[in-house]
């Protein structure tokens, strides 16, 4: 690889050297004169920067808090007191054993403590978070607090507080927590539409529970489709492990531009490859749970695949393929009621294009139950207009 890097061949004669450097010319020995340095030619955009996030950092830490679960399990005990008259009497009933000339003997008195099922608080997983106002809230991974009993946030002055769960969304993995606290520093919002691939990010969190731990890379990509989430990701080289989730991920003027939530990773560990929720759908998901305490999702009933060039030449469909190929109908739901047919292709829904399976599944999901959308179809050959209604989700499905 670094053969590759740096495979330039010194092939040419002494003088291209001779240019490079500027002391000496070919073809007869001469004298040059010293070289200048003209600092009035040096600017910023020719001198190298070496990052120092330290300042920011300083900044950004104290709004950057620990989470703690725990989980209640059901914990059965065995009885100490238990008599061999007891035993015998298990064996007989359950096996068909006798056990003739035991000594009768008095059993000890139980006591309600000795037996029976108990209720017991167990450690089920730690996460970080950030805070998003100076009243409380604070944003984290759904997958870090689904489950929990019990939410426990860890300030950066060592205060400890019980979180509440105001509402959480496992479609985008985003999560609203309040704790009851003075004294707060919040981390300014920035805004992820505008992040650019190529420019720096860090993370804070806690890896392997090692609080206000900060690592730092570039945005690698932006819109990465993972997995069955709704949420296109940001995409960085930003080292995540387990305890980063739901950790801020800050550009260098201080802001929030995403929440750290996945990696890529054949061993469990981190490869290079991390994603993150966009901030802007993040506080768009936050602010419905802090009204609603849920999001309300609709569907239509269908199950599609992007349509690809196989798929385009099998049914006939001419010209470069787009949109996306309709696999599956319910036929109780709102777009086989509509007309909509398996072997449909879905070229626009109120009049956007669809480029990716995503665009109709998030549009779909973001349309208020009742309503309808309309679809642009092609079906067999012909283009026609549908409205569709809306219903809401009910399970897991898909579209």
């Amino acid at each position: 690889m670094i053969a590759k890097l740096g495979g330039l061949r010194i092939t040419r004669n002494i003088a291209t050297l001779c240019l490079l450097i500027g002391t000496i010319s070919v073809g007869h020995s001469q004298t040059s004169s010293p070289p200048t340095t003209d600092n009035s030619q040096v600017t910023p955009s020719t001198r190298r920067v070496i990052a120092d996030f330290a300042d920011l950092v300083e900044k950004a830490s104290p709004a950057v808090v620990n989470i703690r679960t725990t989980e209640k399990v059901t914990v059965y005990q065995v009885p100490s007191n238990i008599t061999p008259q007891d035993q015998a009497e298990f064996l007989r009933r359950f096996f068909g054993i006798p056990i003739p000339g035991l000594p009768q003997q008095t059993p000890p008195p139980k006591t309600p403590n000795q037996a029976g099922p108990k209720s017991q608080e167990q450690e089920r997983g730690t996460g970080s978070g950030f805070i998003i106002d100076n009243s409380g809230f604070i944003l984290t991974n759904a997958h870090v607090v689904d489950g929990a009993t019990t939410i426990y946030v860890t300030l950066t002055d060592k205060r400890e507080f019980k979180a509440k769960l105001i509402g959480s969304d496992p479609k985008t993995d985003v999560a609203l927590v309040k704790i009851e606290a003075t004294n707060l520093t919040k981390l300014p919002i920035g805004e992820s539409s505008r992040v650019r691939v190529g420019e720096w990010v860090l993370a804070i969190g806690s890896p392997f529970g090692f609080d206000n731990t900060v690592s730092a890379g570039i945005v690698s990509a932006k819109g990465r489709e993972v997995n069955d989430s709704l949420t296109p990701f940001i995409q960085t080289d930003v080292a995540i492990n387990p305890g980063n989730s739901g950790g801020p991920l800050i550009n260098t003027r201080g802001e929030v531009i995403g929440i750290n939530s996945q990696i890529y990773s054949k061993s469990g560990g981190f490869m290079g490859i991390s994603f993150a929720i966009p901030i802007d759908e993040a506080i768009r998901i936050s602010d419905i749970l802090r009204t609603n305490g849920r999001v309300v999702r609709g569907r239509i009933g269908i199950t599609i695949t992007e349509l690809n060039k196989e798929l385009a030449e099998s049914i006939g469909f001419s010209g470069k393929p787009r949109g996306v190929l309709v696999r599956a109908l319910d036929p109780n739901a709102p777009a086989a009621q509509s007309g909509v047919e398996v072997g449909d292709v879905i070229l626009k829904i109120n009049e956007k294009d669809i480029e990716k399976g995503g665009d109709l599944t998030r549009t779909v999901s973001e349309v208020k139950p009742g309503t309808k959308v309309k679809l642009i179809i092609w079906h067999k050959g012909v283009t026609r207009e549908l409205n569709v209604p809306v219903v809401e989700i009910d399970t897991p499905r898909k579209s």
